[in-house]
């Protein structure tokens, strides 16, 4: 099922869109560019000072209205009527008008006339964000013209991380992580290998750190506990799940070989034999064939009824809210995390987080009639007013700081957030506006996260390692060391979950070694070439 003609389908389907996205911000390039825009003047509304936001310096009278296009169909479009974005646009006197979509819609934009004023997208690694600087203004001259303060905010290693060749920065992110942030301890884990509570104290709190032990537990919970599915992971989909970089990072696969060179994390021979291991309990019936075949929709209903005695579960924030409803209806079986499948040559956990490319890139385009409402918008949610208002409201309205600077929900607020999840939403919106979002905020309350997720968090605490060198390496779009990886990582992706539905241990082997094959006769040591040059440049950028 996973070499069927709907994976070619689909997978020349997304070669045409990136082949379309590619040519149509070639196209954009002669559509005029950042310094073909005239500077506005701002001479009547305020003055620069570099020690003050520029939002509260301008006068200017008439509300601004700006096109936000967000390239996600599902973000809530609604302002101007939650206590976030009705603060927002009470101080910024900005009206913000929403619009949203995929890349078809995006493409669009790109083909026509009508830009909108500030476009978001969710993947930094795409041609639109290499060439952003044909179609968006750079942030590092708007900051100098219109609101200086915004280098204040902005952080420095996410600045330079953006910075293309002209050496402007055009974009920047949420939830963009820099090495002090992970020295901080303030970003949580989002990866966990959690086990049900009652399953595990049943079973005398057992260890399961080797092979052996991990297929001895599943086996142990499949003769006592025969309704629920022994091992689960996250919805597989066209990618790896929890299966691939997510499992090396908790076993503490290396990022790279022992010079400092790109190192093949996926034929890692500790990781590999955590496949083998999965394939024998594939082998033994407990591992469902359903994991590999279930959606995102299908894989949160299971959790939701904690149908898995145990998981590899990744995101553990957006997997909060099912969680807490098991966790909720069933007390005393609710999930926790504990150590799992340990590396067989002794390497420590070294989780992933966002990063420092983050998530959410957002750009203000040439289009934007209004540069400084909008660089100042960008100024307001990136400043600690911005971060405490999109994540706590407005102190002594929605909470209040403890004498040791601990942020709690008003009673009323907390009331709401326990038992009326959907009306907290729509009235509050703590959360969900987080263009310009980081974790860090969250560490001040203990309501900033549900309950279903806090021991996770704990457990995680010190096994966060970043992964700066071995971001974003994907070989420029349209190169053919791209087309390779392209197709090396389709069929890294069937591999992986062949090796572990491998019948009998000769196929495992067998799988293992076609891939190796296939490496070899597509380009991968092309492709190894570009990784290692953007590893050089990843470590010029912030100076590791």
């Amino acid at each position: 099922m996973f070499y069927g003609n709907g994976s070619k389908s689909k997978k020349s389907f997304m070669l045409f869109s990136v082949v379309m996205i590619f040519a149509l911000v070639l196209s954009a390039c002669g559509k005029g560019s950042s310094n073909d825009n005239e500077k506005i003047s701002i001479a009547d509304r305020y003055e620069l000072d570099e020690n003050t936001p520029a939002w509260k310096l301008d006068k200017k009278e008439e509300m601004t209205t700006l096109t936000w296009y967000v390239n996600a169909d599902w973000w809530n479009t609604d302002y101007g009527n939650d206590v976030v974005t009705k603060k927002i646009k009470e101080d910024l006197n900005i009206d913000i008008k929403f619009l949203t979509g995929d890349d078809t819609k995006l493409n669009t934009f790109f083909a026509g006339d009508d830009m909108p004023d500030i476009i978001t997208v969710l993947d930094a690694k795409t041609a639109l964000v290499q060439k952003a600087n044909s179609w968006a203004m750079p942030l590092n001259d708007l900051a100098e013209q219109y609101d200086p303060y915004f280098f204040k905010v902005a952080a420095e290693d996410t600045l330079n991380w953006f910075k293309l060749e002209d050496g402007k920065t055009y974009g920047y992110s949420n939830y963009s992580n820099t090495k002090e942030d992970y020295e901080s301890g303030e970003i949580p884990a989002k990866t966990a290998f959690i086990i049900r509570k009652d399953v595990y104290e049943a079973l005398g709190q057992p260890s399961m750190g080797t092979p052996e032990e991990f297929q001895n537990v599943l086996a142990q919970i499949k003769t006592e506990f025969p309704a629920l599915l022994p091992f689960g992971f996250n919805s597989i989909g066209t990618g790896t799940s929890s299966l691939g970089d997510v499992f090396q990072d908790f076993i503490g696969v290396p990022l790279t070989d022992e010079n400092g060179q790109f190192y093949d994390r996926n034929l890692d021979s500790d990781y590999i034999t955590w496949l083998a291991t999965l394939n024998k309990a594939y082998q033994k019936g407990l591992i469902s064939d359903d994991s590999f075949a279930d959606d995102g929709t299908s894989f949160e209903e299971k959790v939701k009824s904690g149908k898995y005695a145990t998981m590899l579960l990744d995101g553990t924030p957006q997997q909060g809210g099912n969680l807490q409803i098991f966790n909720s209806a069933n007390p005393g079986k609710e999930y926790i995390a504990i150590d799992g499948p340990q590396s067989t040559v002794g390497n420590s956990p070294t989780l992933n987080q966002s990063g420092v490319t983050g998530w959410m890139v957002n750009f203000i385009t040439n289009s934007n009639p209004e540069p400084a409402k909008s660089i100042q918008l960008f100024t307001y949610l990136l400043s600690e007013e911005g971060q405490m208002l999109m994540n706590y409201g407005i102190e002594g309205e929605t909470y209040t700081k403890t004498a040791d600077g601990k942020v709690e929900f008003t009673p009323d607020v907390k009331e709401m957030q326990l038992n009326n999840a959907d009306q907290f939403k729509k009235e509050y919106r703590f959360g969900e506006f987080m263009f310009f979002g980081h974790d860090k905020h969250k560490s001040l309350s203990e309501d900033s996260a549900p309950e279903s997720v806090k021991q996770l968090r704990e457990w995680g605490k010190g096994k966060l390692v970043p992964h700066f060198v071995i971001e974003n390496l994907t070989p420029d779009q349209g190169t053919p060391e791209a087309r390779s990886l392209s197709a090396i990582n389709t069929q890294w992706n069937t591999t992986l979950v062949s090796l572990i539905r491998s019948k009998t241990d000769a196929a495992f082997n067998n799988t293992l070694q076609q891939y190796e094959t296939f490496l070899k006769d597509n380009n991968w040591e092309s492709v190894v070439k570009v990784y290692n040059e953007k590893m050089l440049v990843n470590k010029e950028k912030l100076g590791l």
